[in-house]
């Protein structure tokens, strides 16, 4: 096989490969001898099917295996002669493919950069501690109250309000005619949440008890239902009762609903908790600024395949909040205008991810078996119990499903080491300083939280209705998605 360099630029590369007709020949007639004792054909016994008589029946499918399986080899041959090391799949276009002549291919590849970390000992970082005082416990128990809270019917004359939970039946139309999986009835909706298509939740505040409305809606243009996306709706809404939140009072008695003894046990158990919630908040801020270091004395080369996809996902997770806004287009436009500032995030991503990488490469930090066992143990339960066993077993086959689920550990040790690297100084301070510092930093970065936080390497359901049929997780964590 031929190999000629035709362009060095930057991260990019491109080759010619040149792979003999004989080569492809030599392959086809490998596969023939293969196929042939096995053929059956009328008249033959089995395995003496003549060569040319196969290879006039499936001449042209054992080619076409041929040459992919010399393409395949010849990318490979070429990424090992040449030493390369792709940040991406290369790109492989044929460019002659006459079966009477020798095999062209162009292929262009993206390297991944020679990574130098800097100085990274001796770091300066300021450790702000939050002592988990009493005001912090009340606040946590307040919210433990908050999600026990149970819903129990209002007063007849009682007007809903955000919060409050309806429940009603519904027939939605559209241009005036009844569509499959927009009728319901007794289904339960609190206002306020968002779940379902904008507006439509607004439009039952201040309804009361076996109150008629119509509901005027419009699908989103995105809607799952494609006969449905972006179209008016009128909907029928007969509201059969209004329910309102009930939160318990925190005493002996609440405590005992959750199977402690009294409020003290309780308060003793929020207490771990809260300790575990403000380091876990402490170390963020720790993180942010680390990275934010490392963010500020690295610059180099990154690859634009890598970088493309790292703002393709925040894009689009940022694109899917917009449509659950009041103004879907209003937000989009917004969005749009801060293109650019994505685009920077994403870059800023992919060149700590790799530096990160490369720290941990030559600190010898490693992800071990039995901790990635934890992980496939902990992401298999996240599914029906029917369905652990093939997760588990794509986990374990999947080296890029693996890589995933390796890399937010990865990172965190690579995180931990540079942080015992460093020279950490302690402030105390408050819940709300780190929280604002937080939100200070990720409003500088492009104005809404960052949806995957710092890089990594490595049908339909018939109920459309109102409900948008999409489920959300709003994680602003301070991992990415590699």
């Amino acid at each position: 096989m031929q190999i000629a360099e035709t362009l060095n630029e930057g991260l990019r590369r491109e080759y010619t490969l040149t792979i003999p007709k004989a080569d492809i020949d030599a392959r086809v007639d490998k596969q023939l001898a293969e196929v042939s004792g096995r053929v059956a054909m009328p008249g033959f016994r089995p395995g003496k099917v003549p060569a040319n008589l196969v290879r006039k029946m499936h001449g042209a499918a054992l080619r076409q295996e041929a040459l992919e399986g010399a393409v395949k080899d010849g990318v490979q041959q070429l990424l090992s002669e040449k030493a390369l090391r792709p940040a991406t799949q290369p790109e492989v276009e044929l460019t002659t493919a006459d079966q009477n002549e020798d095999i062209g291919l162009k292929v262009t590849v993206e390297l991944l950069p020679a990574v130098e970390p800097g100085e990274i000992e001796g770091i300066a970082l300021e450790k702000l501690t939050v002592e988990p005082n009493d005001e912090e416990l009340d606040a946590a128990l307040t919210r433990l109250a908050e999600q026990q809270k149970r819903f129990d019917a209002a007063a007849p004359d009682h007007a809903a309000a955000t919060g409050d939970v309806v429940v009603c039946d519904f027939e939605g139309k559209v241009d005036g005619e009844t569509f499959e999986g927009g009728k319901a009835e007794g289904i339960s909706i609190t206002l306020g949440e968002g779940r379902l298509i904008p507006g439509f939740e607004a439009q039952l505040v201040g309804a009361k008890a076996n109150e008629q409305r119509e509901v005027k809606v419009t699908f989103p243009a995105d809607y799952t239902t494609k006969y449905l996306a972006g179209r008016d709706a009128v909907f029928d809404v007969l509201v059969n009762e209004v329910r309102t939140a009930v939160t318990p009072a925190i005493d002996d008695e609440f405590a005992k609903g959750l199977g402690l003894d009294d409020l003290a046990a309780l308060r003793e158990i929020m207490k771990d908790q809260v300790e575990s919630e403000l380091t876990g908040l402490t170390r963020t801020h720790m993180k942010r600024k680390l990275l934010d270091h490392l963010a500020a004395t690295h610059d180099f080369a990154v690859p634009q395949g890598m970088v493309d996809s790292e703002f393709e996902q925040i894009w689009k997770q940022l694109a899917d909040e917009a449509t659950r806004e009041a103004d879907p287009a209003a937000a989009m436009a917004e969005l749009e205008a801060e293109r650019a500032d994505y685009r920077t995030i994403a870059e800023r991503r992919v060149r700590l991810g790799l530096l990160l990488s490369e720290i941990g490469r030559r600190a010898g930090i490693e992800v071990s078996q039995t901790e990635m066992n934890r992980l496939i143990g902990q992401e298999a339960a996240r599914y029906p119990q029917n369905q652990q066993q093939q997760v588990v077993k794509l986990l374990r086959e999947n080296p890029m499903a693996a890589a995933q689920l390796r890399a937010p550990l990865y990172e965190e040790k690579v995180v931990d080491h540079l942080i015992g690297l460093a020279t950490v100084t302690e402030r105390a301070s408050t819940r709300a300083e780190i929280q604002a510092a937080l939100e200070s930093e990720e409003g500088a970065l492009g104005g809404m939280a960052l949806p995957s936080g710092e890089p990594m390497l490595g049908d339909d359901g018939h109920v459309h209705g109102p409900d948008c049929d999409h489920e959300h997780d709003h994680d602003h964590d301070e991992h990415a998605h590699g």
